[in-house]
């Protein structure tokens, strides 16, 4: 009988830790919420630098496919051409 206050006496300190843990949840949320609304707003100078090289190696790739099928066409043309 006297074993059952003894356990639950520690239960309101647990949870108050709860409870603050949770409101610190709910307060900080709106908050981290416009920080990633911000960042996918706004692009730093590093990321346009990367895409602007990740475009010009794009650029760079299809213009050498375009020359490597045209020399390619060039070849087959010479190759059908009357002698």
């Amino acid at each position: 009988m006297l074993l059952r206050p003894l356990l639950l006496l520690p239960l309101p300190l647990l949870l108050g830790g709860c409870l603050m843990s949770a409101a610190k949840t709910i307060i900080t949320a709106p908050i981290k919420a416009g920080e990633i609304i911000y960042d996918t707003a706004t692009e730093s100078q590093e990321e346009a630098d990367i895409k602007r090289g990740r475009a010009a190696r794009k650029a760079d790739e299809q213009a050498e496919r375009d020359a490597k099928r045209a020399a390619r066409e060039r070849r087959r043309a010479a190759e059908d051409a009357p002698r």
